[in-house]
């Protein structure tokens, strides 16, 4: 597997897409599975992990095919730490590259603008975004921990996080609401529920556990988090998105202290 997730930093430059401009909405999604599997824990979500090389927005070394690309992908290169990845076919090889051409094409630049210091401090002051979210041992438990958000997500799915957070909300990131038998509302994030009980955890970080047979009524609620796109300026979302993208399960502190 570590052929794909070596394969674009060994073959450089992407060529004007030839077979990839053919590529349907399911070839890119398919290719976007594909390479969250195997490339991203080496690449990062936004393909930025390795230095000089910046596969969201197509930054590499040198021009080659989407086949060139894709053959690499499959059989890897001789005498060097890409391998091939025989269990891949070379379809899929180039719905990979198909995705990597739409995230170029649609990248949002914000992060690429944005400063990761300011972006704390708006984080953990103005955006009062610890008060549901943890990072590094800090902050609230409420919401997802997000020590490692930036190996996670990429820049374009955090800003969309941040502007319209309904939009798409992970499975484990969902919120429930029940009410008691003595009209109690509770409601908190879910952790758990089948058919005869729920368990969430809620808005005090209490764990809470209940029987569906007890409760007036239950279901799926709305996430707590805020639309910041009218508190937070155009640079500052900027800065908490590139704040969010350093976020790789090392602080800055760390990873700047010699």
């Amino acid at each position: 597997m570590r052929s794909a997730k070596m394969a674009l930093l060994a073959t450089g430059l992407l060529a004007a897409p030839a077979m990839a401009q053919h590529a349907t909405a399911f070839d890119i999604e398919d290719g976007g599975r594909a390479f969250a599997n195997s490339c991203a824990n080496c690449h990062g979500p936004d393909g930025d992990l390795i230095a000089g090389i910046d596969l969201g927005r197509g930054l590499f070394r040198r021009e080659l095919s989407d086949a060139q690309i894709a053959d690499i992908i499959v059989n890897g290169i001789p005498d060097t730490p890409m391998p091939p990845t025989p269990r891949m076919s070379e379809q899929q090889a180039l719905h990979i590259v198909a995705y990597l051409r739409s995230t170029t094409a649609s990248q949002h630049v914000v992060a690429a603008n944005g400063d990761p210091g300011r972006g704390r401090a708006i984080f953990e002051g103005k955006g009062t975004c610890t008060d549901c979210h943890r990072i590094n041992g800090l902050g609230s438990r409420l919401g997802p921990d997000l020590s490692s958000i930036g190996l996670l997500r990429r820049a374009a799915e955090l800003e969309q996080s941040l502007l319209d957070p309904a939009a798409e909300v992970q499975p484990a990131n969902r919120f429930y609401s029940v009410t008691t038998a003595n009209n109690e509302t509770i409601t908190g994030r879910l952790l758990n529920h089948d058919t005869f009980t729920v368990q969430l955890f809620d808005t005090d970080e209490r764990l809470r556990s209940f029987l569906k047979a007890d409760l007036l009524d239950h279901g799926f609620a709305e996430s707590t988090m805020p639309s910041f796109g009218d508190e937070l300026g155009t640079q500052e979302i900027a800065d908490v998105v590139s704040y969010l993208v350093s976020l790789r399960g090392i602080s800055i502190q760390d990873r700047t202290t010699p």
